[in-house]
């Protein structure tokens, strides 16, 4: 579902904004510094509950605000609304969902998929693995409707695995229950992945072979231990090393999706502009097979989408924005880096962001047009 209004008060440098977007494309230009990133994060934490650019929401909040309250209404029959306001001075984060109070961000997560594609975003590849599982625990989450209840008490059978490990004088018998409950849950998790990934990898092949040539490219799911052993025998053999380590180490929580172009990692091969391709093909690809498996949309946020992209392939980029029928939300700080673009019939919402007199960014809507 699109989201057919925004109103956010007390984000970042922004001045109040209370925005209608359109329900495909929507470009938002200005200067660096105005605003344009904020209001991309201010989407990102209503449909996160967190930040993309600061750890702490608090560091989201303008600097004269005691408060950060941000409201979003999607399209549908009947319409829903997300609520999300934070104080300066602590407190938990209140969430609503059409005047429905929250205790969990998994319901936020669901209710708004969003796909983020920023700088930020090269870490996927460049990254540690906790950011490509959790770009692969993010597809599951959304096609599995059990899956956050197996991750969560796999994390919990981990948590008490390890504390035993820590304890010292431990013995085996007393590790017994939590590895069982360990390898239930870990297997069952680990089928889940295995099972997305096969649906997945194909989506992504076809989405990267439009975006970009690159033979030899390929990405692989690695379960976190060895495949020739199960995971009760590994846990078992591993216990001595794993009380001296403090930690499990093999399992599930070890898990990675490798992205290799022939023997190498692909992130030391590629260029920039090559990397920003194969990162777009992964986030285009988890919105295709979302919308797939469940009907439902992604969201996307993208951040400066002209830099390192060339005009052939911004073109090329905007043809599968255009092809999936989805809302973005694109952030350029030259107006004319996207024109021409897109096709007659997309419909194009254009917002300009200005410096104010106050120093705030100043949201200014241009005129809506369809080419």
């Amino acid at each position: 579902m699109p989201l057919e209004r925004l109103a956010f008060h007390g984000l970042r440098n922004l001045q109040a904004v209370d925005l209608i977007p359109g329900p495909r494309i929507n470009l938002f230009t200005g200067t660096n510094g105005s605003g344009k990133t904020s209001l991309l994060e201010g989407i990102h934490v209503l449909g996160m509950g967190r930040s993309f650019r600061a750890r702490r929401l608090g560091h989201v909040i303008a600097h004269d605000a005691d408060a950060m309250t941000l409201h979003g209404r999607l399209a549908g029959n009947p319409a829903m609304t997300i609520g999300i306001r934070r104080h300066r001075e602590g407190g938990e984060l209140e969430m609503r969902l059409s005047g429905e109070r929250l205790d969990r961000v998994s319901r936020l997560v669901e209710t708004l998929p969003l796909q983020l594609i920023n700088p930020d975003a090269f870490r996927l590849l460049e990254g540690p693995p906790v950011g490509r599982r959790e770009f692969l625990d993010w597809g599951v989450f959304h096609v599995k409707h059990d899956f956050l209840d197996v991750w969560k008490r796999f994390r919990r059978a981990l948590k008490h695995r390890n504390a035993l490990l820590r304890h010292g004088r431990i013995s085996d018998a007393s590790l017994d229950a939590w590895e069982q409950e360990l390898v239930h849950w870990g297997d069952r998790l680990d089928g889940m992945r295995s099972d997305w990934v096969e649906l997945f990898l194909p989506v992504f092949e076809d989405t990267l072979a439009e975006l970009i040539t690159l033979p030899g490219l390929s990405l692989r799911y690695s379960r976190g231990w060895d495949r020739k052993r199960q995971l009760a025998e590994i846990l078992c053999y591993g216990r001595d090393t794993d009380r001296q380590m403090g930690f499990t180490q093999q399992g599930p929580q070890r898990a990675e999706l490798g992205i290799r172009l022939g023997k190498r990692p692909a992130v030391e091969v590629l260029s920039r502009g090559q990397q920003k391709l194969v990162v777009s093909a992964l986030k285009l690809a988890q919105g295709r097979l979302l919308e797939a498996m469940t009907g439902h949309t992604c969201i996307y946020l993208i951040d400066d989408l002209p830099a390192e992209l060339d005009s052939e392939h911004r073109r090329i980029f905007c043809a599968w924005l255009e092809r999936m029928r989805c809302q973005v939300f694109i952030t350029s700080v030259d107006p004319h880096a996207l024109a021409g673009l897109w096709q007659p019939d997309t419909q194009v919402a254009m917002f300009h962001v200005k410096h104010a007199e106050s120093g705030q960014g100043q949201l200014l809507p241009m005129d809506r047009k369809t080419s």
